[in-house]
């Protein structure tokens, strides 16, 4: 989950945890939540920082019932298009959903910008991306990439050296709202 602007829901910390608590409440239960880390925003230039966090979920829902509820949280959070890697009032992805692989090409996508995407399993983009793998090591450290087969702790000493300074600070718990995580 990452969220840089603000929107109906309030600030980018607070918009993170209402969309936990959405995302609890129907077909889906929240095991772990890492802590809320405010990062650099990546890509575009003259962007807030953005906050991020990974939560672990149990759900009975197939993968892609699973992304059209969390699409739903995205609306309802203010999310409307926008261009990639641009300021978002929330985006939440599925990382990995039981070791299934889908639409997987390489760890790179292939669909149009336009249009609906298919879903694609692991998310093409985690061994490349620090803002996800730092939280995802506070919920799953012994997670193992379903094609890489690396594990998120080597995944993680992969790109943790110079991200250090992208890493403003860790949203203390006290300061968020309480998620019942």
């Amino acid at each position: 989950m990452g969220a840089n602007y603000p929107g109906p829901w309030g600030a980018p910390s607070e918009t993170i945890d209402r969309a936990l608590r959405a995302l609890n409440e129907k077909g889906v239960s929240l095991l772990k939540v890492s802590n809320f880390y405010e990062t650099a925003a990546v890509g575009r230039a003259g962007q807030p920082p953005y906050v991020n966090a990974v939560a672990q979920i149990e759900t009975a829902m197939p993968p892609e019932a699973l992304l059209r509820r969390l699409k739903q949280i995205e609306r309802a959070a203010g999310r409307r298009g926008g261009s990639p890697w641009g300021p978002r009032s929330l985006d939440i992805d599925i990382l990995d959903f039981k070791g299934r692989v889908q639409n997987w090409q390489g760890g790179t996508p292939r669909f149009a910008r336009a249009g609906p995407r298919p879903l694609v399993l692991p998310h093409p983009w985690i061994e490349k991306r620090p803002f996800v793998l730092r939280p995802l090591l506070d919920v799953a450290p012994d997670w193992r990439h379903p094609v890489t087969k690396k594990s998120a702790q080597e995944l993680w000493r992969r790109v943790a050296q110079g991200w250090e300074g992208q890493v403003l600070k860790v949203l203390a718990p006290e300061t968020r709202l309480a998620t019942g995580a």
